[in-house]
């Protein structure tokens, strides 16, 4: 790989090079770069269309699987369709992400559409982290899809990140709970220029006693815009609570719209969304140890998005 590809690859995975031991499948410019499976995890390439299959057995315990995407070729458009199966009473831990690097004034885009078939049982961590690299004027364009199916007695936790550099995002979640099972969402987004970031999510709590938590945190600066949907159903007795949290600076926008529908009397579910400016007060105080202005509120959104 050569330096581009090195520093997308350490920014958005937790591979800093091509490791001699672990699980991972690296994707760059379109094309299969290198892939480590082993017994328990294998990764299978698609005949019909671009992307993955990723097989994981039952009771599979203390596994990590890093399937970063790269892209450095100008005015590249990457479309990837990734499926993830399973198995019953597996504890495994999936990093995924996708770096663009552009410079020209043609349009680098990705979209990969991720599937998860949870099965019983099951504690499944998947973090996704998306960035973008080069100058502010080329556009790098991200619109993730995630589905999740959970079975039973099973957790979910989805952390999804945008670091930055990113001109466009749509990205939507759509996720069935199953009994018993919980699914936890954080959410992590920064956007400055002119960005545009818009984020939906469906959850669906069908089984009884399923429990999902949405967090959202965001900081909109410079003339970006941000559209924040969220739409949480409860089929029967269940648990759901959505949380928006924005902080605006310049020009900046952003939306907040948490959508609540309880299908049953049993069914509790809950909505906030809070948006604000950057603390004038926190910043004085950090500038009155040493940190310029830039750095004292470089320090409160860090520790906002943390």
């Amino acid at each position: 790989m050569d330096k581009v590809n090195i520093e997308l690859l350490r920014q958005i995975s937790d591979l800093h090079d091509i490791p001699d031991v672990g699980i991972f499948n690296i994707r760059q410019n379109g094309k299969l770069l290198v892939r480590k499976t082993d017994d328990e995890i294998d990764i299978v390439s698609k005949t019909n269309k671009d992307g993955i299959d990723v097989l994981i057995k039952e009771n599979t315990k203390d596994k990590k699987l890093d399937i970063p995407v790269l892209l450095s070729e100008e005015g590249f458009k990457d479309k990837v369709y990734n499926d993830f199966f399973i198995g019953n009473k597996s504890e495994v831990v999936i990093v995924a992400g996708c770096g663009i690097h552009n410079c020209s004034n043609k349009i680098s885009s990705h979209r990969g559409i991720h599937t998860f078939h949870i099965g019983d049982d099951c504690v499944v961590k998947y973090v996704e982290k998306h960035l973008g690299l080069g100058n502010y004027v080329s556009d790098k364009i991200l619109n993730p899809l995630t589905k999740i199916e959970m079975g039973k007695n099973s957790t979910f936790v989805m952390e999804t990140i945008q670091l930055g550099g990113v001109t466009s995002t749509e990205r939507k979640t759509k996720a069935v709970v199953g009994e018993n099972s919980t699914l936890t969402i954080t959410e992590k987004i920064f956007t400055d220029h002119s960005d545009f970031a818009k984020t939906v999510f469906d959850v669906v709590l069908k089984g009884e006693n399923s429990k999902t938590e949405v967090v959202s945190r965001s900081v909109a600066k410079g003339k970006s815009k941000q559209i924040f949907i969220s739409n949480i159903t409860g089929k029967g007795k269940c648990f759901g609570h959505v949380e928006c949290d924005g902080l605006l600076s310049n020009k900046a926008q952003i939306s907040s719209a948490p959508n609540i529908l309880a299908l049953s009397p049993e069914a509790t579910l809950i909505h906030e969304a809070a948006i604000g400016k950057i603390s004038q007060e926190q910043q004085n105080k950090l500038m009155t140890l040493g940190l310029t202005k830039d750095e004292a509120e470089k320090c409160i959104i860090n520790g906002f998005l943390k």
